[in-house]
């Protein structure tokens, strides 16, 4: 038995159960997927890394700003490039922004916050219920082949840490929560994204020296189907071949979420790609596509985090609160911690925004 488990282990998840676990609750966090992360995601590809999820850090905020100190002082995260390269209405504009990688990519960060919690991967919760007892129980499912971590979990509190279509599948009013919780649940709405990671000839590399330094990071706003260009081989501290990831639009991402064929999908994305950045886009040596069914929240709600309003304490947190992106996902892993607390034993609670 715990006295937290926190659903879903991307950045909400893990700062929430990082400040409560620091004040020194028993927390378990359940996570579907075999790392930590969440949409702050790397992928192991063709001897080298990708990120396909969260391109980089900016500081967009506090809880950010605080996060990328640390990191580069722990030599986790390097500055990428001051300048972004924005493409609208035919030209190539220059942004200032600074922008944080981490060269063994962005799931670091995920992993340093990870850091010291008791993380059950591996484990999808496929059903919620009270006890007799006044606990809540977690119905667990196996996504991997660890048998050895048990198949339902205890806790005086839950913090549910995922989009909320996710959480939808296993929170109905049956449990007891309010039926103004769920309704706000479902008003929450995601914009889908198509990821390609495209790795080319190493002898492409000498072209790469010629492209303006902003190239390495290009967005398309009014793009129908390209929302961002990067030149993810530039994060790593010894690339052996160019290595770059397309973001679709979400209008094109909804038009191929279901296709049975990525690759052929990945493919017309670096055939548009190729029309803006290089010729050469369009001929990879090798391609892998992700799709992210909830890549950006499209209406967070206007509170940090989300009480259920039932008998036990159960709280919603991520970025369907405040904010949204990254900031608001730390945020609201905070806001839920300190809610939690205030149901529980009232701990002496870390208020600051310091990791």
């Amino acid at each position: 038995m715990f006295d937290v488990a926190v659903i879903g282990a991307g950045m909400a998840g893990l700062s929430c159960a990082q400040r409560l676990r620091q004040a020194g609750y028993s927390v378990a966090v359940v996570e579907k997927s075999r790392g930590a992360g969440g949409r702050v995601a790397t992928r192991r590809v063709q001897g080298t890394r990708a990120d396909h999820g969260a391109r980089y850090l900016e500081p967009q905020g506090d809880a950010v700003q605080g996060l990328i100190e640390v990191l580069v002082d722990r030599h986790i995260l390097k500055l990428w490039t001051d300048s972004l390269g924005e493409f609208r209405q035919g030209e190539m504009f220059s942004i200032p922004s600074s922008c944080y990688v981490a060269p063994a990519g962005m799931n670091a960060v995920g992993k340093y916050l990870a850091e010291d919690l008791d993380i059950w991967f591996g484990r999808r919760v496929k059903a919620i219920s009270p006890t007799d007892s006044q606990m809540w129980h977690l119905s667990l499912e196996v996504t991997d082949d660890n048998l050895e971590i048990p198949q339902e979990l205890i806790a005086k509190a839950v913090v549910v840490a995922i989009p909320a279509p996710q959480a939808l599948m296993f929170l109905d009013a049956e449990i007891g929560l309010e039926s103004d919780f769920i309704d706000k649940l479902r008003s929450v709405e995601y914009d889908p994204c198509i990821t390609v990671m495209a790795g080319y000839s190493a002898a492409k590399q000498q072209d790469l020296s010629n492209l303006n330094p902003q190239c390495k990071s290009v967005s398309f706003p009014d793009n129908p189907d390209l929302a961002w260009i990067g030149l993810d081989s530039s994060k790593r501290l010894d690339p052996q071949q160019p290595v770059f990831v397309v973001h679709s639009s979400a209008n094109f991402a909804e038009h191929y979420l279901e296709a049975a064929d990525l690759d052929t999908v990945g493919q017309e994305l670096l055939d548009r790609a190729s029309e803006y950045l290089i010729p050469w886009l369009k001929q990879p040596e090798w391609l892998q596509v992700h799709r992210w069914r909830y890549a950006f929240c499209r209406n967070p709600l206007p509170v940090y985090c989300l009480p259920a309003g039932g008998n036990l304490p159960l709280v919603c947190a991520g970025d369907l609160c405040g904010e949204g992106q990254i900031e608001g996902a730390l945020r609201s892993g905070l806001a839920a911690a300190n809610w939690v607390n205030s149901q529980l034993q009232n701990l002496p609670l870390d208020s600051s925004l310091n990791w």
